[in-house]
């Protein structure tokens, strides 16, 4: 378990050294499953109507809400 740890670790530190800035959709993606990997589900309420950003991420985040567990 600690091996995968030192992963997650070392592939959270390369995705922010990354030479091309990816798209708006795949930084979601990565958010939401970094969140996902480090709290869990959502945890806290959607944001305002006016913090478009923050619903975005929220939203994401969201669909991976419960995903099928990796070592069924």
């Amino acid at each position: 378990m600690a091996d995968l740890q030192a992963k997650f670790d070392t592939a959270a530190a390369e995705i922010k050294q990354l030479k091309a800035k990816p798209t708006d959709e795949e930084m979601l993606q990565v958010y939401s499953l970094f969140k996902q990997a480090t709290v869990g589900d959502v945890n806290t309420g959607r944001p305002g109507m006016f913090d478009f950003t923050g619903k975005a991420k929220w939203d994401a985040w969201e669909k991976q809400k419960d995903p099928v567990p990796f070592f069924a």
